[in-house]
Formats: structure tokens, C-alpha cells, sequence
């Protein structure tokens, strides 16, 4: 047992003596300021920013306020002696509170010389509401001589990805806020080094097991051998039967113990006492907490990197069927088709047997009540989903046409004035017919996914850069013939010089976007809406009781989100960030909204990136978690939040576009992630009523 021993101890902070009893400092933590440190207070530097020593519970803090007159105000800390050595350390960490009335996102920037905001310094950042604490830590990035031997992944295992520094040669440390638009406040209660680095083995390679787990540090949950991992079926088993699902749900994940509205048999929206809901097919209030990628296994390319893996099953003869060649979108597999295996996949039939299939969905079933989930997300399994234990979302994703002008980070915009784009849509919707369309447990579709929809000009100008064939180029000449009448008074009006309607169709050059601005955004406006007009128009004819949840915004504007408003039955939006208490929609427009992707994770249980919000570790993991989904039970306009994803992507990269995010319920081997599902059943339990205060 571990006994917290209390000392009575003289503690300075930045020049302030205080006495104060506390348990002691781990030992690998270094203190950056306070005592013994050797920091002096006269050495900060601030920014249109002032500082003042204050008490704050049983440890004084460093106040900072911070003003908006310039675009990064706050402090920097210069080390002591020229710099600090933190070359035994893998992080900074600096706890801090939110003293001001507004939310804050503090930024920490770790210097060598020569630092300049994206070279030679390591960043991180923290966002708090009014009166909140944490802690913002900023991992600490080292070149490593396996760089140049180790590719495919977004995430390393010499640490957190971004740009190496010297940890030995650190000079200083800056807190900021970016262009805000109001004074802010905050609070550092501490600022210290921590964790233990540790070097990678001489005899690094293979690094991967036959479990697809890093062989080179072991953690909880790590599995060892096939007995242990088949022993966690029964361990689980009774986990599951001590936790049902929360005791006022009913059979569809719905409020049992709340009002009664209309029952229609299928999932629709309302807005009941101030706030947005869905209501489930019996008319009680439903909000979806949910999970993607259920049963979605990714596989990870083995081409050119058969010695990272040890026992390499995809050797035998017996996991051949998890062995596939898909196409790579992105990093060092681009446009190719390299061999790749499925670890995860594999693992279930390890743990399973041969008929893992039907043993492994009523466990994903039983799962996703016991830890609260009562929603099946985006980029399903439908063998899973169609077992109608839990209610769904269905995905819809085709081959069409694209404006030739556009670009994007996951491909060209399609083209919506395109005939065959609409054929397209419509024969998609076709296909569900008598499968997800007209399920009552099914809620509704996502068409589409994170589109490139740019800033409120952009879809216009990729329209107008588009060969003359373009059917969007041709609909948005014939508005400027409308308005315009002949070539002259355009060309007087957007400054150019074509000689004639067919020699603007013809030129592929775009205008000046501020003379051209007005009619710019017009046809941005009318090819949004076209848009999501032509793909509800397909969904309703096919599932008229379903709803259409639109196409995940996460790169948008107030354009495309205005006329998804428009036509969506709920608005989706991949959000990844801390919190969602100070989103609003453009306009302030009352519509209801869902998140189709949100996530955490944490680098202490062997993977090597933490996906786009890291953590410390899971139990900050798990409260992140927490914090997000109540975030959205609290917005009046939230219907529902899907967690991205069920499992951890592979630990040497998901073969599509590299990614090896910490970012699972459960990981590789199958093995659930405690922490982050004990805060999934907490959240659940008092979810309804959380809403409806």
C-alpha cells in the first residue's frame, strides 16, 4: 500500500515564501520555477500582458493578464543560467487555471535558440472554461537515428511527432494566447519537466510482435500470450454483467424514465423545452452517444518492413484471409497497392475462433450498452449494425463527377449541377432499399465526408477554372448572363477583359476575387444548396422516415454551413477540440446538430501518436471525454456525439493515409481501454438529466 507522508515545508514560488503542508514532488519531476529552481521573477518578459504574485489554495501561482491589442500576448520565461537541461525528461508541464470570465486556449511554446514558431521549439496547447484547472503539457520532440529507417506512420516511437529540438539546450518557455478578441486571465500553479525518457535499444528492430503491439515497453493491458488473451473473454464477461446499461434507458437507448412524445416507429427530431432532440421511435427523448468505426478493422502495409514484426502471422496459412493489397492515399505508399495485414482482425479470430464473426458481434452489442454507447456511427460494420440491437447510422460514399478545379485533402469537390452526379446519389439511395431505408433502428445517413469546401469564394473559383465541359461552369455563366446581359458590363464590373461569353467559358484564369466578390459568394451560395437540395431530394425518396444528417463538416465556412442548415434534417460537424460550450452556428440559425467525429488519446499505453487532441494519459484521457460529451448534453442545439473510433488504428500506420492514432475503446488486441469506458458509463447514467436541467 502507498502511504502519502505530509510535509511541513517552507516553499518558495517565484519569490513568495509560503509555508504549506503537501505530499512531496515525484522525483523525476523538475521544478522550472518555484523552489530551488533558481528562476528570477524580474527576468519575465511580457507581452501587452501584466503579472502579479497571488495565493491560490494551498500553493501560490504566477497571475497573468493578458490584453488584446496584439496578436500573441503573454509571457516568457527565460531559464536560468542561459538554459535548462532537460535531457532526462520527456515532457513540460504547467498546471494552470482560467482566472477570467471568458473561455481560454493557452498556447506553451518550449525554445532552443533560434525558435520561431514552427522551427526549433516544441508547442502544445489548453483549453479551459471560466474557473477550470489543467494541466498543458508540451512533449519533447528528439531526433532519433531510426528517423531515417522508419516511415509510413504519423507517429514515431521516439516520441511525439512534430519538429526535434534540443531538450538539453532549452532557453525558454513562452505562455500566449492567439488574436484574441478580449482580455484573458490565467493561473500557473506549477512549471516543471517530467517523465523519464527513455532511449530506444540498440537492437531495435523487430519492434512489433505478433499481436501488432510494440515489443519495446510493456503497460497495462498489454497482452503477452495467446492464453492471456483468450482468458479475457470470461474476465470481460463478467465486467459486462456487473455494468448493464444505465437502469432509465429503454430498449433503444432512448430517456425510458422522461416525457412521452409523439411515436412515429422511427428516430426524428424536436425541439422540447428550449433544447434540440431526437426522439426514438417510442417518442421518448434520445441523445446519441455513440462510437465509429465499429468492427472497421484497418490493416497496416508490410511492403518494404517485413523485419519490424516478429512472428509475423501473416505468414500462416490460417490468418490469410486478413492479407489484402487496397490503395494508399497518401504518405510513402502513395498510389500504390501494398501487401498489408490485419493485426486486429486476427486478433479476434486468435481470441474467437474460427467463427469469430457470430461470436464477436453480440460481444460488440453487449459492449456498447454496458459502456453507455447507444449509437453505431459512421464507417460501420453493417453485419454488426444489421443485428438491430443498437440503434445506427447508415454511410453513403460513391463514385462521381468532380469540378476539375477543385482540390481538397481528401480529393476534388463533386460537381452538383452534374446529371450523372444526381444519377449517382439516387442509385446509391436505391441500394437501401429494404436494408437500412424504412429500419427503425436506423437513424439516418452521413452522404459524404469532411468535403473541401473551402473558404466562401473558393468553390466558385475552382468552378470557374474548370474546363468549358464543366456542367457547375456552365450553370454559373448562365447567372452571369442573367445579371450581366453582355460580356462588357462583366468585364467592367470584375475588371477583365474577355471578348466574348464563350471566351470567358473557355478560360480556365480566375478573377480578381475582390472585384469579383459579390458574384463569387452568389454561386458558392447556389452550389451548396444544390448540393445537399440534390442529395436530401435522394435520400427522402428512398427513406423518406429517415433523416439526412449531412456530410460532416469539418472544413467549412458560413456559406456551406448556412445551406446544409437549409436542407439537412440535423447538421453534422467533426469537431476536435476540448469542448463544444462555445460553438454557434453562422448567423446564430436554432437547427438541431450532431458530431460525427471527436476524439482523445494518450501515449502510455505503446502507441506512438495520440491522434489530433493528445493527452496526458487516460485518466486525463477519460476525463477529456467526460468534459466533451457534457459539453454537448449542455448545448441546447447537440443531439448526439460519435467518439472516432472503436479500435486503435494500427501502430505502424493504417495503410490509406498513415495514420497510427491512440484513439480506441478498445486496442489492437481487443482489450478495452478502462478508464475512458468507466467515464462513457458515468456519463451515461446521468445524461438525461444532465440535458434537460
Amino acid at each position: 500500500m502507498f502511504r502519502a507522508t505530509l510535509h511541513l515545508r517552507r516553499f518558495t514560488f517565484l519569490g513568495l515564501v509560503i509555508l504549506c503542508v503537501s505530499t512531496p514532488c515525484r522525483a523525476a519531476d523538475k521544478p522550472l520555477i518555484g523552489t530551488d529552481s533558481g528562476f528570477d521573477t524580474k527576468t519575465i518578459k511580457a507581452t501587452d500582458a501584466t503579472t502579479s504574485l497571488v495565493a491560490a489554495a494551498e500553493r501560490p501561482a504566477l497571475r497573468v493578464v493578458a490584453g488584446h491589442g496584439k496578436p500573441w500576448p503573454g509571457i516568457t520565461l527565460p531559464a536560468p543560467q542561459g538554459h535548462w537541461d532537460l535531457s532526462v525528461y520527456e515532457y513540460v508541464a504547467a498546471d494552470i487555471r482560467n482566472a477570467g470570465t471568458q473561455p481560454l486556449t493557452l498556447h506553451c511554446r518550449v525554445d532552443n535558440p533560434g525558435a520561431d514558431g514552427s522551427a526549433n521549439c516544441n508547442n502544445g496547447q489548453l483549453t479551459l472554461q471560466p474557473g477550470a484547472s489543467g494541466t498543458l503539457t508540451v512533449k519533447l520532440v528528439r531526433t532519433s537515428p531510426l528517423k531515417a529507417k522508419l516511415f509510413g506512420m504519423r507517429g514515431y516511437p521516439y516520441g511525439a511527432s512534430g519538429n526535434p529540438i534540443d531538450p538539453a539546450n532549452i532557453t525558454e518557455i513562452m505562455f500566449f494566447v492567439t488574436k484574441p478578441t478580449a482580455d484573458h486571465a490565467w493561473e500557473i500553479t506549477a512549471l516543471r519537466a517530467g517523465g523519464t525518457y527513455q532511449p530506444l535499444p540498440q537492437n531495435f528492430f523487430p519492434f512489433i510482435d505478433t499481436f501488432g503491439q510494440y515489443i519495446h515497453r510493456d503497460w497495462p493491458g498489454k497482452v503477452h500470450s495467446l492464453d492471456e488473451l483468450r482468458q479475457r473473454i470470461q474476465q470481460e464477461d463478467r465486467d459486462l454483467a456487473a455494468n448493464p446499461a444505465p437502469a432509465d434507458w429503454d430498449a433503444w437507448g432512448g430517456y425510458a424514465g422522461g416525457p412521452t412524445l409523439k411515436a412515429t416507429g422511427f428516430f426524428r427530431v424536436e425541439k422540447h423545452q428550449g433544447k434540440w432532440w431526437l426522439v426514438d421511435p417510442d417518442g421518448k427523448l434520445f441523445f446519441s452517444q455513440g462510437i465509429d468505426c465499429v468492427r472497421m478493422a484497418d490493416a497496416t502495409p508490410i511492403d518494404d518492413r517485413k523485419d519490424w514484426f516478429a512472428d509475423f502471422p501473416g505468414d500462416k496459412p490460417e490468418f490469410a484471409q486478413f492479407a489484402s493489397q487496397p490503395a494508399c492515399l497518401k504518405g510513402y505508399y502513395a498510389g500504390k497497392n501494398p501487401h498489408c495485414f490485419g493485426f486486429a482482425s486476427a486478433n479476434l479470430k486468435r481470441k474467437y475462433g474460427n467463427d469469430w464473426p457470430a461470436q464477436v458481434a453480440p460481444v460488440i452489442h453487449r459492449r456498447l450498452r454496458s459502456w453507455g454507447l447507444n449509437t453505431i456511427g459512421n464507417w460501420s460494420d453493417g453485419s454488426v449494425a444489421r443485428l438491430r440491437k443498437t440503434p445506427y447510422t447508415a454511410t453513403l460514399g460513391f463514385g462521381r463527377r468532380n469540378i476539375e478545379g477543385s482540390d481538397g485533402y481528401w480529393g476534388k469537390f463533386p460537381d452538383p449541377f452534374d446529371p450523372a452526379n444526381k444519377a449517382a446519389v439516387e442509385k446509391a439511395m436505391q441500394r437501401q432499399a429494404g436494408n437500412s431505408a424504412g429500419d427503425a433502428w436506423c437513424i439516418g445517413y452521413f452522404v459524404d465526408n469532411e468535403m473541401s469546401w473551402g473558404d466562401e469564394t473558393s468553390l466558385a473559383i475552382a468552378t470557374l477554372k474548370s474546363p468549358p465541359e464543366q456542367p457547375a461552369k456552365q450553370a454559373f455563366l448562365a447567372d452571369l448572363k442573367t445579371r450581366y446581359t453582355t460580356i462588357d458590363k462583366l468585364n467592367a464590373a470584375w475588371g477583365t477583359k474577355h471578348e466574348s461569353w464563350d471566351a470567358l467559358l473557355a478560360s480556365r484564369t480566375a478573377p480578381d476575387k475582390a472585384k469579383a466578390d459579390a458574384d463569387l459568394k452568389a454561386f458558392y451560395t447556389r452550389l451548396a444548396e444544390q448540393y445537399f437540395r440534390t442529395v436530401r431530394d435522394a435520400v427522402k425518396q428512398v427513406a423518406p422516415n429517415q433523416l439526412y444528417l449531412g456530410c460532416r463538416l469539418a472544413w467549412s465556412n458560413p456559406l456551406a454551413a448556412t445551406a446544409a442548415a437549409k436542407y439537412c434534417d440535423v447538421v453534422s460537424f467533426n469537431i476536435y477540440k476540448k469542448t463544444l460550450a462555445d460553438f454557434k452556428m453562422p448567423g446564430g440559425q436554432d437547427v438541431p446538430l450532431i458530431i460525427g467525429e471527436f476524439h482523445f488519446g494518450a501515449l502510455d499505453r505503446g502507441m506512438f501518436h495520440t491522434g489530433l487532441v493528445p493527452t496526458n494519459d487516460q485518466a486525463a484521457r477519460a476525463k477529456a471525454y467526460t468534459e466533451y460529451v457534457q459539453s454537448a448534453l449542455q448545448h441546447p442545439q447537440f443531439v448526439g456525439c460519435h467518439w472516432f473510433q472503436y479500435q486503435d488504428e494500427p501502430t505502424t500506420g493504417r495503410v490509406w493515409d498513415e495514420e497510427n492514432y491512440q484513439i480506441g475503446f478498445v486496442d489492437v488486441a481487443d482489450t478495452p481501454y478502462a478508464e475512458t469506458i468507466a467515464a462513457s458509463r458515468e456519463v451515461a447514467k446521468g445524461m438525461y438529466k444532465l440535458r434537460l436541467k
